[in-house]
């Protein structure tokens, strides 16, 4: 079950990684940028709030508070990433983070305490915070896209009025197990 659940947890996070990636794909450097107002952050800031939390949650994950001293919070809301690479930069290796923990676990080391700013947490419940975590900023990190690419945005699910041919195709086939295949992954 272990083994089951990490790599059903990892392809959620793949998941999750490649609609970030397919929006900031389709904006322009500007884009990235925007903010609707002061009190908005821009995917940039989002971004740079994800890598924070990903590499303070996620080095050393079974041995020290997720909470790590060296990190600033705060500053990741700040807008000082200058260009798209650096901010792919930061996307990647918060990513690589994560998934270099995820594939550290295994049977011998499931049961170990994790701490988050100092509060027990078992490995599932820690991961489980971060796989709620990460879906509700991507998910703003989209809604911005689509905010600013309005018509322009190229649908990273069912686009609108496909429906009834998407489920048409899909129940053509035969049943599947998984919900999440590579297929699906690299829509």
């Amino acid at each position: 079950m272990t083994q089951e659940y990490i790599e059903s947890v990892r392809k959620q996070f793949e998941y999750y990684k490649m609609l970030g990636e397919k929006t900031i794909a389709q904006l322009s450097d500007e884009q990235l940028f925007w903010k609707y107002n002061e009190e908005s952050n821009s995917i940039a800031a989002i971004v740079k709030h994800l890598w924070g939390n990903m590499c303070s949650r996620w080095t050393d994950f079974l041995t020290t508070d997720g909470e790590k001293e060296w990190r600033n919070r705060e500053a990741e809301f700040e807008n000082d990433i200058s260009n798209r690479g650096d901010l792919l930069a930061k996307w990647n290796e918060g990513w690589s983070c994560l998934f270099g923990a995820l594939d550290s676990l295994n049977a011998s080391n499931w049961d170990t305490i994790v701490y988050i700013r100092n509060q027990g947490h078992s490995v599932m419940e820690a991961i489980n915070r971060q796989l709620a975590h990460y879906p509700y900023h991507v998910g703003q990190i989209v809604f911005i896209g689509k905010m600013a690419l309005d018509k322009k945005w190229a649908s990273l699910s069912i686009p609108r009025g496909r429906s009834q041919d998407y489920n048409s195709e899909k129940f053509a086939q035969p049943k599947a197990r998984t919900h999440f295949t590579d297929e699906y992954l690299k829509k």
